[in-house]
C-alpha cells in the first residue's frame, strides 16, 4: 500500500507540470496588455513598454515560464495587477470560503445520497423506493440558480428560517484566525456567531449539493442492488445473518467503489463550479474573486486561481485512487 501511494504521489509531478504549461500558455494567448491595463487607457507608449520591461513582459515565452516555475517552486504566486497585493495572501480567505461551502456541500450530498440510494435498494419497489428515485430525478434535472432564488424566495423572504446572502453577520464579524469560519467561531468559543455561520451556510449548501446528491443516490442505488444480488451475498442471507448486517456489513464496501468514483468527480466539479452560487448567495469565495480578476484583466490572479483549483482537483483524485487501494487491495496500477 506504501509503495503504491509513492508511485502515486510521484505520477502527480508531471501532471502538474502539465497543468502549468497548459495554464500558462492560456493566459498568454489572452487578448489584452497586462502593462496598459496596469497604466490605463491614458498611458504613453514609452511607458508600456518601460513596465514591460520592468514586468519581464517583453521577454520570450519560455524565459518567463521558467521564472514562473521557479517562482512557484518557491511559494510565490506573484502580485495582483490590480491591488498590488500578494496572490497568496490576498487568495486565502476566498478560498477558505469555497472549501468550506464545498465541504459541507459534499458532506450533504453524501450523507443524504448514500443512506437514500442503500434503503432504495434494500426496499426495492417501494413507495420509499419511487419517491427517493423521482426526487433524484427531480435534483439532477433542475438548475442550481432556479433552486438557488427559490430557496432565497422560499425560506429566506416567506418563511424567515435562513439569510438570503452572505457567510455571516457584517455587523458582528467572526474573529478570522484560519478564515474557515465555523473553525474559527469554535476556536473562539463564540457560539452565537457558530450559529449565525451555520444559519448563513445552509441554502447555499443545499443549492450547491442537491445535483451531486441525486446523482449519488442513483449511482449508490444501482451498485447496491448489483452486489446484493451477487453469489456470496446468498449465501451471506443464506446463513441466516440479518438484513443491517448483510447491507452494512458485507455489502456496502463492494458497492461503494463506483460511488466513490462519482464522489471524488463531483467534489472536484463542486470546487470549480461554485461561481454561479457564490454569486447568487454573495458568497466571497474564489469563484467571485477569479470573476472579479476576470473583469479586471488580473492575469497573474486568473493564472493563479485556476491553477490552485486544477491543484486541489488532481489531489482530490489521488486521495480517490488511494480509496480504491484501501478497500479493495486488488485495484493496483502496475
Amino acid at each position: 500500500m506504501l509503495a503504491y501511494a509513492i508511485r502515486r504521489v510521484l505520477l502527480l509531478i508531471p501532471v502538474l507540470f502539465g497543468m502549468t504549461l497548459v495554464t500558462f500558455s492560456i493566459i498568454q494567448l489572452i487578448p489584452g496588455n497586462p502593462a496598459q491595463t496596469i497604466l490605463g487607457e491614458q498611458a504613453t507608449p514609452q511607458a508600456i513598454a518601460a513596465l514591460e520591461e520592468q514586468l519581464g513582459l517583453n521577454e520570450p515565452f519560455w524565459v518567463q515560464y521558467g521564472v514562473y516555475i521557479s517562482d512557484l517552486l518557491s511559494g510565490d504566486l506573484g502580485v495582483s495587477l490590480r491591488t498590488n497585493n500578494d496572490i497568496a495572501q490576498e487568495m486565502w480567505p476566498y478560498l477558505a470560503g469555497t472549501l468550506e461551502l464545498t465541504v459541507f456541500a459534499m458532506l450533504f450530498a453524501i450523507f443524504v445520497g448514500v443512506n437514500a440510494g442503500i434503503i432504495s435498494a434494500w426496499k426495492q419497489n417501494s413507495i420509499f423506493d419511487y419517491t427517493s428515485m423521482v426526487i433524484a430525478l427531480i435534483g439532477v434535472s433542475m438548475p442550481v440558480f432556479w433552486l438557488a432564488l427559490m430557496e432565497q424566495w422560499f425560506f429566506a423572504q416567506e418563511l424567515g428560517w435562513f439569510p438570503a446572502f452572505g457567510r455571516n453577520n457584517p455587523r458582528e464579524p467572526v474573529e478570522a484566525i484560519t478564515h474557515l469560519y465555523i473553525l474559527d467561531a469554535a476556536l473562539t468559543g463564540n457560539w452565537q456567531q457558530l450559529g449565525t455561520t451555520l444559519k448563513h451556510l445552509v441554502l447555499p449548501m443545499v443549492a450547491l449539493g442537491t445535483i451531486p446528491m441525486a446523482i449519488i443516490a442513483r449511482m449508490t442505488r444501482s451498485s447496491m442492488l448489483e452486489v446484493l444480488r451477487s453469489d456470496y451475498i446468498r449465501t451471506v442471507q443464506a446463513k441466516g445473518s440479518n438484513q443491517s448486517v448483510v447491507i452494512y456489513k458485507h455489502a456496502l464496501k463492494n458497492a461503494f467503489i463506483p460511488v466513490i468514483t462519482v464522489v471524488g468527480l463531483q467534489a472536484g466539479t463542486l470546487l470549480g463550479g461554485a461561481i454561479l452560487t457564490e454569486t447568487i448567495f454573495s458568497w466571497p469565495g474564489i469563484g467571485r474573486y477569479i470573476y472579479d480578476a476576470i473583469s479586471y484583466r488580473d492575469y497573474p490572479v486568473i493564472q493563479s486561481g485556476i491553477l490552485v483549483i486544477a491543484f486541489i482537483f488532481v489531489c482530490i483524485n489521488l486521495v480517490v485512487d488511494l480509496l480504491y487501494a484501501a478497500i479493495d487491495p486488488r485495484i493496483k496500477y502496475d
